[in-house]
């Protein structure tokens, strides 16, 4: 049996496990966007990726979660991921914030996001024992 990723059905977690309504989505993605086209998206198994890139950045989810997240590589795409591939957060010789603040904040942000993503599964795993009980 071949594993596939479903992009959309990844943009749909991502979305809920943030908070962001549909229409809030398509609000960011610009004019072109609306409730209905999220939702049509989100059923799609792929995705374009510069669409991919533009929901990335909307959601500060990193791309790959959205092209390779499944049960088992989600912890270890987040937990590698310190920034968005965006590395002059990293190395910048002129920094308006302080950089140590700022790494401690993403790490933050990310350990909620790992939170949240342990706690969906564990929700999942309870619909599937009392699926299973019945």
């Amino acid at each position: 049996m071949e594993h596939t990723i479903h992009q959309g059905r990844n943009v749909k977690r991502f979305r809920e496990m943030l908070g962001i309504k549909q229409e809030a989505l398509a609000f960011d993605l610009g004019e072109d966007w609306n409730q209905k086209k999220i939702s049509m998206l989100e059923q799609k198994d792929v995705v374009e990726e510069s669409l991919l890139r533009k929901i990335s950045e909307v959601l500060n989810i990193p791309v790959e979660a959205f092209q390779n997240f499944d049960e088992q590589s989600a912890i270890s795409i987040i937990a590698n991921t310190i920034t968005n591939h965006d590395n002059g957060s990293v190395v910048n010789h002129n920094p308006v914030f302080h950089p140590v603040e700022q790494l401690i904040k993403l790490h933050e942000e990310k350990i909620a996001l790992y939170e949240r993503m342990l706690k969906e599964k564990e929700e999942m795993m309870e619909r599937l024992e009392r699926l299973i009980g019945k």
